[in-house]
């Protein structure tokens, strides 16, 4: 997988392919020490030209958990704000010799852009209202947590579709894993080709609900717009925000999802955002496993993309069981003493594992999907 742009580039095999590495990496957050050496010596570079929380922490979470050295870029204090084009800043970062770029950018195709300057692998962390590939992979993953599966779910997806790179990324995800998507939005807020998205167009969020597993909110993205899209604030919440009474009418085993930031009061009241079947922090939780997963699978050698490879990685790499955190520590310490031999070890090469002193476990055969550059 040399890159990851948009949710089109994987088909369902990668998908569950990332998934699944994700479940093995999800662990490491309930360990005293949450790291494992995997990309020691590795650089990852943040390069956000727009505001984040969420998405720069968890990424830069998820970098430092498998050890690799992370670089954080930001517009303001940097030669952007003096003209330097994105060209320019990406050789920059080129000549600086980082392993992969995790790029935000108000542009749609900024990512895609960035190839062409770069060596390096490239993740979209969202471009412009083009895509915003890794949010949908960890909604993707929050679901099949909770539900055991994806196929044959419904999913109604609410609120500004027409400025929303998540809406994108989340239809054509949970398309390709079997489930049944439509979208619900006021006609201004429905863009113009939403008819060729493979899902089913209403304005009528109640006739929904009752039907509906997955409700996943968007943002109305006031920055984004530069006209009046619907009358008032109060009046978008009315028809197609989702309260309390709203809430109700949904089975018993639904769940709400909203990849944030929220309009508390907007497209979601505050005791819908809170509720039990609100699995919003679960997303926040479960995006730094999955942002492990595709760093991992882009830069971790030759294990990577291979079945159950993330679970031996956690076991394996760590040295001791995961209860045991004194002697964890000291498997990680005598495995950077080990260097090269310990990475060496760690791609499968001939040798021992420096963690137990055993040949590494033969691995399974990768799914073909995630293959170098299958999913391309």
């Amino acid at each position: 997988m040399p890159h990851l742009l948009s949710m089109e580039d994987l088909d369902e095999a990668a998908i569950t392919a990332i998934l699944d590495t994700a479940a093995g990496f999800r662990d490491i957050a309930l360990r005293p020490i949450k790291k494992v050496p995997t990309l020691r010596g590795r650089t990852v570079c943040n390069l956000f030209y727009e505001d984040s929380t969420r998405t720069r922490t968890s990424f830069e979470l998820a970098a430092k958990r498998l050890s690799a050295d992370t670089l954080n870029f930001s517009v303001s204090g940097s030669s952007v704000s003096k003209g330097e084009s994105l060209k320019d800043t990406a050789l920059t970062l080129q000549a600086m010799g980082v392993d992969a770029i995790v790029i935000r950018h108000d542009q749609s195709g900024a990512a895609a852009t960035l190839t062409r300057f770069v060596d390096a692998h490239v993740l979209n962390a969202g471009d412009g209202w083009h895509q915003h590939p890794t949010q949908a992979l960890l909604d993707l993953f929050t679901v099949r947590e909770h539900f055991g599966a994806l196929s044959g779910l419904t999913v109604t997806v609410v609120g500004d579709v027409l400025h929303s790179r998540v809406a994108r990324s989340v239809i054509q995800g949970f398309t390709a894993m079997g489930a049944r998507v439509t979208v619900c939005a006021p006609p201004t807020l429905l863009p113009a080709d939403v008819g060729a998205w493979g899902c089913g167009v209403t304005t009528d969020l109640d006739a929904l609900l009752p039907d509906t597993d997955v409700l996943y909110l968007l943002r109305v993205q006031r920055e984004r717009m530069s006209q009046q899209f619907f009358p008032t604030t109060r009046e978008y919440a009315r028809l197609w925000g989702v309260d309390r009474d709203r809430l109700g009418e949904l089975a018993d085993q639904a769940v709400v999802l909203h990849p944030g930031p929220m309009n508390r009061g907007v497209e979601i009241a505050a005791d819908v955002a809170d509720a039990p079947n609100a699995l919003i922090t679960e997303q926040v939780s479960n995006g730094i496993a999955v942002r492990m997963s595709c760093l991992y699978l882009m830069l971790g050698g030759e294990h990577a993309g291979q079945a159950g490879d993330a679970r031996r990685a956690v076991a394996g790499t760590a040295g001791a069981p995961e209860a045991d955190a004194e002697a964890e520590s000291a498997a990680a310490t005598a495995d950077a003493e080990a260097g090269d031999a310990a990475a060496g070890a760690w791609r499968g090469e001939p040798g021992e594992s420096p963690a137990s002193g055993e040949p590494p476990e033969p691995a399974e055969s990768p799914p073909s999907s995630l293959s170098p550059g299958a999913s391309e």
